[in-house]
């Protein structure tokens, strides 16, 4: 008689990332979902989850006086594995963590690769307010849909959400392209979609790591807190596709905005 698999461990939240100083409540919580693989039942790396601690502290940070708290997500596995959607189901695990943790507070939805599906995917979750998806890893074109064997990514449930996809022109690891089409049929669904990418940069997006950094910061502080947004993102949020669906990423962003 075959042995059964082993059950998964359970998913965890990372430490809360804040600065000395910050407020003892918090007022709004960003997740960092980071990247996986499309199917594997191994441990996730402890490497993916590393990567996504500069930008936490990054966020923690700039949003000390809102009362921000970030957590990086620590998957089951790293793997999304087909209809079960490993990563998108512990993400939607880790908002009603934050839910039981925190209250009634918004929550930002931040992922990577794997992990930007991931959270387009649990963007749905009645505590998640935005959407941001970086390089985020989309099903190719399939047989029975334009987005993978099981039809395309599901867009309607990101209604009344802030959605944000940044995707370098570059990448070699997900198609841009396909975060576009997604983007595009995500903006018919709901208006407060953007898109920008960054002109040369590859999937780590660490070509222009100072500009994604001050282009996430400025996202999630206006989604979470009503902080006025950059121009190029209010501009981008507003203007009707493809424009704000392909804005460019501009060098300096980030000087600019801490001018």
């Amino acid at each position: 008689m075959a042995q059964s698999a082993l059950p998964l461990p359970a998913a965890r939240l990372g430490r809360a990332v804040r600065t000395a100083g910050a407020p003892t409540s918090v007022s709004g919580v960003v997740l960092l979902l980071p990247d996986g693989k499309p199917d594997s039942h191994r441990r996730p790396s402890p490497l993916s989850y590393a990567l996504q601690l500069p930008l936490a502290r990054t966020l923690a940070r700039a949003g000390q006086e809102d009362g921000l708290a970030a957590h990086v997500v620590r998957y089951r596995c790293r793997g999304w594995n087909a209809t079960d959607a490993h990563l998108a189901a512990d993400a939607e695990w880790a908002v009603d963590e934050v839910v039981r943790r925190y209250g009634d507070v918004p929550v930002c939805l931040a992922g990577h690769g794997m992990g930007g599906r991931a959270a387009l995917r649990a963007g749905g979750h009645p505590a998640v307010n935005s959407v941001l998806a970086m390089a985020p890893w989309l099903p190719e074109a399939g047989p029975d849909g334009p987005d993978g064997p099981d039809g395309p990514e599901p867009v309607k449930h990101l209604l009344g959400r802030q959605v944000l996809l940044v995707h370098g022109t570059n990448d070699a690891r997900t198609d841009p392209e396909l975060s576009f089409r997604l983007a595009e049929r995500a903006k018919k669904t709901n208006r407060d979609t953007c898109r920008f990418e960054v002109h040369s940069d590859g999937h780590g997006l660490r070509q222009h790591r100072a500009e994604v950094m001050a282009l996430a910061t400025d996202f999630v502080r206006g989604s979470l807190f009503g902080r006025a947004y950059a121009r190029p993102v209010a501009d981008a949020l507003a203007a009707p596709p493809p424009l704000g669906l392909r804005m460019p990423l501009a060098a300096g962003f980030g000087k600019s905005l801490r001018g």
